[in-house]
């Protein structure tokens, strides 16, 4: 099935946690969403009201289901397990300047993650994922999920290298755009807020 040109994936970050606000590497913690991420949610429902989804997935994560359902598309959201956030393994729960005391030049984008996932293991998990959603037909696709792993998704549906991900910076509550630039994948919007 050929869909080039009409697909569009917005990709949603959850509002603003205690962690995302502190820098704390936030993977497969449950960390609830603050006032201000619920307004930062809630602040999305104009735009994503204006569009129509053929398919609205979200992480397992409380953070995204509860951005998605303020969003106003909880009604219809999917669980998807494959958006869930990069596996942080050892380092989970820590900011990178702390880990960088321990260990210098640390990053996620290029560092081993004892007992977590590799930057590979997170392009392998978000090119499956795009080639699932190419093959469901679906062409308005809305995508609630975290921040790295949006990074790692938005590369590798423009690239397929996992590591622009590393050069994508998104807030918390962006939204951002995939789509086609005639027949070439390509990123149409990134890191855009209410």
């Amino acid at each position: 099935m050929n869909m080039k040109g009409g697909v569009h994936i917005w990709l949603i970050r959850h509002g603003e946690t205690e962690w995302s606000k502190s820098g704390q590497h936030t993977g497969t913690t449950n960390v609830p969403l603050t006032d201000d991420g619920r307004k930062q949610a809630a602040a999305l429902v104009p735009i994503l009201a204006a569009q129509t989804f053929d398919l609205v997935l979200t992480s397992p994560m409380d953070r995204a289901i509860e951005t998605c359902r303020l969003a106003g598309l909880g009604d219809r959201a999917q669980i998807e397990p494959k958006l869930h956030e990069w596996n942080y393994g050892v380092f989970e729960g820590r900011k990178t300047a702390d880990i960088r005391k321990e260990i210098p030049d640390w990053s996620v984008w290029t560092s081993p993650i004892p007992e977590g996932e590799s930057l590979a293991d997170v392009g392998k998990r978000a090119q499956a994922l795009i080639d699932k959603l190419l093959a469901t037909g679906a062409t308005n696709i809305a995508l609630f999920s975290h921040a790295h792993f949006s990074r790692v998704f938005g590369a590798q549906w423009a690239t397929g290298a996992a590591s622009l991900g590393a050069h994508l910076a998104m807030d918390t509550a962006a939204m951002s755009v995939l789509g086609f630039e005639r027949d070439v994948r390509a990123i149409i919007k990134w890191n855009l807020l209410p």
